[in-house]
């Protein structure tokens, strides 16, 4: 008789607990065996160099999407940062500016207290206000007035020279008229040669003139022009202008001259009103000759 033979299928191999010891053993023994002779540690290099690529495609989308919010949070990081020093510049700068405007508005307070001490102390410092709004007029506004002891014809002055006159005056402000108004008069000599004249204002953005002066007057380019003090008004000795042009046309029977104002009209914040002024005395009666008798006044 043939001995019969079980199917392939119907084998049964060692049962999986068996399996599960032996592999376990096997294991035990080769972390004991590499530990002590470290010889599966070529093996290990040569798996982990196999297995770089794996682990790189494996890693690979966590570590890009890191990047893209590292790069993310750099860019409005740095913006942030940007838009901060920009600002942080920009208030630098307005303050930079206001210690700047500070250091001028200083020197201009020591050059007038400065004048002030060259006028005997006689003054007392303004601050300019605003402009008067007409633009066809030259006139400033100064907080100075009454309660302060100002009043009309006081002559006002910077650090150079004459700026103007108080014409009008109220409780705490006072109107300033300067040289360069039209049609304000200053009376004037020339500094080189004692030459007595009137100059004039234009109006604004016009350069001062000296009216009525003979064609062979002696004065020329760059003579400067002091206050002559002879209406009593102005002191004596101011700087007033600097000869900028003189024309001698033989057609007409004066020189025409042109000036530039020394003083910086429109520049100063702070300016000095002196508290000189001369009253003249009154002008005598005209004299009358034997046997007419004076002409009464219309009334």
């Amino acid at each position: 008789m043939q001995a019969t033979t079980q199917p392939v299928f119907f084998k049964q191999g060692p049962k999986p607990f068996s399996l599960l010891l032996i592999y376990a053993s096997l294991s035990l023994a080769l972390l004991v065996v590499d530990v002590r002779w470290q010889i599966l540690r070529p093996v290990r290099e040569y798996a982990s160099v196999a297995l770089y690529p794996l682990q790189w495609l494996a890693t690979a989308p966590v570590s890009a999407a890191r990047q893209v919010g590292d790069f993310f949070v750099s860019q409005t990081s740095l913006q942030q940062e940007n838009r901060k020093l920009q600002d942080d510049r920009l208030l630098a700068n307005a303050e930079l500016m206001r210690l700047q405007a500070l250091r001028e508005e200083n020197g201009q307070l020591r050059q007038l207290l400065q004048t002030r001490s060259e006028q005997h102390g006689k003054g007392a410092l303004t601050e300019v206000l605003y402009n008067d709004r007409d633009p066809f007029t030259a006139k400033l506004v100064v907080d100075r007035g009454e309660t302060a002891n100002v009043k009309p014809g006081q002559v006002v002055i910077d650090p150079l020279g004459v700026v103007g006159q108080v014409t009008r005056v109220q409780p705490l402000t006072a109107e300033v008229t300067l040289i360069t108004h039209k049609g304000h008069a200053v009376p004037v000599q020339v500094l080189r040669n004692g030459l007595r004249a009137v100059i004039y204002g234009l109006g604004p953005e016009n350069p001062l003139e000296v009216h009525w002066m003979p064609l062979n007057a002696d004065i020329r380019g760059d003579d400067v022009l002091v206050t002559s003090g002879i209406d009593g008004t102005y002191p004596a000795g101011l700087p007033v202008a600097k000869v900028s042009r003189v024309d001698r046309n033989a057609g007409s029977a004066f020189a025409r001259i042109s000036c530039e104002p020394i003083a910086d009209i429109d520049k100063h914040r702070f300016l000095l009103i002196l508290d000189e002024h001369r009253e003249l005395p009154a002008k005598p009666e005209p004299v009358v000759e034997q046997g007419k008798k004076p002409k009464k006044k219309e009334d």
